[in-house]
């Protein structure tokens, strides 16, 4: 699993969805999948960035 742009846009927003991936059903369940969730990825202990819009 990596983070996208479904989990947040910001360093701050990112951190903010691992900790609800671990902590609350903000994402829900799977129907059908018999087992835990996957862990979610770590996050780097530098501030993310974005990387701009490139066209």
């Amino acid at each position: 699993m990596s983070w996208r742009n479904s989990a947040g846009r910001t360093d701050e927003e990112i951190r903010k969805a691992r900790e609800e991936w671990t902590t609350s059903d903000r994402f829900g369940e799977v129907k059908g999948y018999d087992g835990d969730p996957p862990d979610a990825p770590e996050v780097p202990s530098a501030r993310l960035k974005a990387r701009g819009r490139v066209r």
